[in-house]
C-alpha cells in the first residue's frame, strides 16, 4: 500500500510519522501505532506494524505509525505521550473521530496514559492495545474505562514479565481482555500471526468495522 512520510510540528520539535491511507479517504476511523523505547516504525514481531497498516487500509482504516522523538533507555513516558497526542491531533485534523492506539513495551505505557488524556480531552480514542507492556507510567489504566483495552504478552518474555500485563489487567476497568501467549518472548515474533489477528479483530470491533 502507499505510505506517506510526514513530520508533525510540535513545540518540542517535529514528530516523524508514516501514514498509510485507507482507500476511502472520507473514513473517520483510524489506527495509531507506536513502538518501544527505541522508537521506529516497524513495531515488534518482525515488522508487524507495516503489515497491520496494509491490513487496515484494505478494511477502509487509515494507519499512522509514530516514531518517538527520543530514542533512549529508559525512555520518558511523558515525552512519548506528547508524541502520541501530536499524532492523534494530526489524525483528528484529517477527520478521524475514532482511533485505536497500539503500543509495544515502553509504548504500552504511552498508549495507556495517552489514551486516558485523549479520552478526557476529545474522546477520540476508541480502544487501546498493549503488546508486552511495561507498568511504569501506566498506573491510570482504570481511567480508560469504558473504552476497551486488550493486553497481549508472551509467557516467555524475560525482559518484561507477563506479570506486568496481568497487573494492569487486574487494575483496568471493563471492558478488558488479557492474552498470554505460550512460547512468545518480548518481541512476540513466535506468535506474529496470532498477534496480528487479535489486534485486527479487536480494532475492528472497537471501530465498528466488519473484519
Amino acid at each position: 500500500m502507499t505510505q506517506e512520510s510526514i513530520a508533525i510540528p510540535t513545540d518540542r520539535g517535529d514528530v516523524a510519522a508514516r501514514f498509510t491511507p485507507a482507500a476511502d479517504e472520507t473514513n473517520s476511523r483510524a489506527m495509531l501505532l507506536v513502538g518501544g523505547a527505541d522508537g521506529g516504525f516497524d513495531g515488534p514481531a518482525e515488522a508487524l506494524y507495516p503489515t497491520l497498516a496494509d491490513d487496515f487500509a484494505a478494511l477502509g482504516i487509515g494507519t499512522l505509525r509514530v516514531d518517538f522523538r527520543l530514542h533512549r533507555f529508559p525512555n520518558d513516558v511523558e515525552e512519548g505521550v506528547h508524541d502520541l497526542l501530536a499524532g492523534l491531533a494530526w489524525l483528528g485534523a484529517r477527520g478521524a473521530a475514532r482511533v485505536v492506539i497500539v503500543g509495544h513495551s515502553f509504548g504500552g505505557a504511552v498508549v495507556i496514559e495517552g489514551g486516558v488524556r485523549a479520552s478526557e480531552a476529545t474522546g477520540i480514542v476508541a480502544g487501546v492495545v498493549t503488546l508486552a507492556t511495561q507498568t511504569a507510567g501506566a498506573q491510570r489504566v482504570a481511567l480508560l474505562s469504558p473504552r476497551p483495552i486488550l493486553l497481549i504478552h508472551g509467557r516467555a518474555d524475560d525482559r518484561l514479565s507477563p506479570i506486568c500485563s496481568q497487573m494492569l489487567y487486574d487494575a483496568a476497568g471493563v471492558p478488558r481482555e488479557l492474552v498470554i501467549i505460550d512460547g512468545a518472548t518480548h518481541s512476540l515474533r513466535q506468535a506474529r500471526e496470532e498477534v496480528r489477528q487479535r489486534v485486527r479483530a479487536f480494532a475492528c470491533t472497537a471501530l465498528g468495522v466488519a473484519s
